[in-house]
């Protein structure tokens, strides 16, 4: 499943909309806000689900690979968290719906966890 794909299916908002090219296969996807649990667990191409949205989700999503981080319950980056994960490559993306039912609609769609 494609980046694009869960993006169109969630209606999620672009905050990197200068970074267009999201026709990435994804592999899997990840939810929590603890970042060092996120760096140790994540799957290589994932999506993370998080409420966090400070700086270092970024350096943990290019640390981790992720192909992208999901932002739930209407949290949202500041200017200066958005263009360091632009520069980075990062692509971010909010929704105003909650963390559980983004996951419960992954999981619907067929993404799922890393096989650890």
């Amino acid at each position: 499943m494609t980046l694009t794909h869960i993006v169109n299916a969630l209606q999620l908002e672009r905050m990197t909309p200068e970074l267009s090219n999201e026709d990435i296969e994804v592999s899997g996807g990840y939810i929590s806000d603890l970042l060092s649990d996120v760096m140790a667990n994540a799957p290589r191409g994932g999506v993370l689900v998080t409420i966090q949205a400070h700086l270092n989700v970024i350096a943990v999503a290019v640390h981790a690979e992720l192909a992208g981080v999901v932002f739930a319950a209407g949290r949202r980056p500041d200017e200066a968290v958005r263009r360091k994960a632009a520069e980075e490559g990062v692509r971010l993306y909010t929704t105003a719906t909650s963390a559980f039912d983004v996951a419960g609609r992954l999981y619907e769609m067929g993404l799922r966890g890393s096989q650890q």
